[in-house]
């Protein structure tokens, strides 16, 4: 007897929360506040806690891997907010990967007309003022040009919308925005598009099992509750699009939980001494984790993830990009994708 398990792909659409995710951890009664009662003490005891961990390597160091992207080398892509932590990450990945940053980028008006050095070239900075004959010169010199975006939340359905009418595809990895415009936005100009707030593929693959096993299994840890915490950056204001599509699949498991109970840290003193954080990441990580107390408090589920730097994302998108330009020489009929889809495609580098 086979049982077939099938990865639905609707936890990276319309109407899902952004995703994002970050390692070493203390005892995990110390991270949660309220510590006297009974729950504490069954943190103490971890009498049975199953435990997910990731941490990215610290530098990003790209190890050669022709069979994943020879055949793409010289792709051209533009990356939008690389002057950014993250988009200069994801300009190191592509060049390790052999894609062709293209010297041209889109930015914040204030740094419109500045030229910046990043990876061994220099890129000049645009603003928002004519941006659309910009990006339609660059496809005339480049035309296989896929853009990569990462820029800021308020920017991203002007953005798509621009992508969209030069016709342009494009790897959309900034979070936030309206995602259902965005969606429909792409779907009516016809544009292919890789469209994920979360880049990280391992983190992808382990959304991807929770949404499974609550689909599959509703209602399994009824009258469990939970405690949340997650740790970031103290840059991030919000709570962790990630955290949001994990306690989505605890509450279809039958946990009673709301957002406003998440313990979020980002404080840096206690992102080191409690979640134990290094140092050297306190401007870059994504340690979640949740805990699942039996009603009787004799069983205990932990599960973890951790990500130190943004390595994880780069080269998820770099992966997608190349994902991207094999369905576009493919001629493929779907044309907006996820990162579920690049996890299926399997030729990952």
């Amino acid at each position: 007897m086979a049982l077939v398990l099938r990865v639905p792909t609707k936890i990276f659409q319309q109407d899902n929360p952004t995703l994002f995710s970050g390692g070493r951890r203390q005892n995990s009664a110390a991270l949660f506040s309220g510590g006297a009662g009974p729950s504490c003490s069954v943190f103490g005891r971890r009498k049975l806690a199953t435990r997910i961990s990731s941490m990215s390597t610290p530098p990003i160091q790209h190890l050669e891997k022709p069979s994943a992207s020879s055949q793409h080398l010289g792709l051209p892509i533009m990356v939008n907010g690389c002057n950014g932590k993250m988009g200069r990450d994801v300009i190191q990945a592509a060049v390790s990967a052999g894609l062709q940053p293209v010297p041209v980028s889109f930015s914040r008006a204030e740094e419109s007309g500045q030229t910046v050095e990043v990876c061994g070239k220099e890129i000049k900075l645009h603003g928002p003022s004519g941006r659309e004959s910009i990006l339609a010169s660059i496809v005339d010199e480049y035309p296989n040009l896929i853009v990569v975006d990462y820029t800021v939340p308020d920017a991203v359905n002007d953005n798509a919308e621009l992508y969209c009418k030069v016709g342009v595809p494009f790897v959309m990895g900034t979070t936030g925005g309206d995602r259902e415009r965005l969606y429909k936005t792409v779907k009516d100009s016809n544009v292919y598009a890789v469209i994920s707030p979360q880049m990280g593929k391992q983190v992808v693959a382990f959304l991807a099992a929770m949404e499974i096993m609550a689909e599959q299994f509703p209602g399994a840890f009824s009258g469990y509750s939970l405690q949340v915490m997650e740790s970031h950056q103290a840059s991030k204001l919000d709570i962790s699009g990630t955290a949001k599509a994990v306690i989505s699949c605890f509450q279809k498991l039958g946990v009673s939980f709301e957002l406003d109970q998440i313990q979020q840290i980002r404080d840096p003193k206690q992102q080191v001494e409690m979640v134990g954080v290094p140092e050297e990441y306190l401007n870059g990580h994504a340690f979640h984790m949740y805990h699942l107390t039996s009603p009787d408090q004799t069983v205990s589920f932990e599960f973890q993830h951790n990500v130190c730097g943004r390595s994880i994302y780069a080269e998820g998108t770099v992966d997608a990009t190349i994902f991207l330009a094999k369905k576009i020489q493919s001629g493929a009929e779907q044309r907006i994708y996820n990162m579920i889809d690049v996890l299926r495609e399997g030729n990952m580098r």
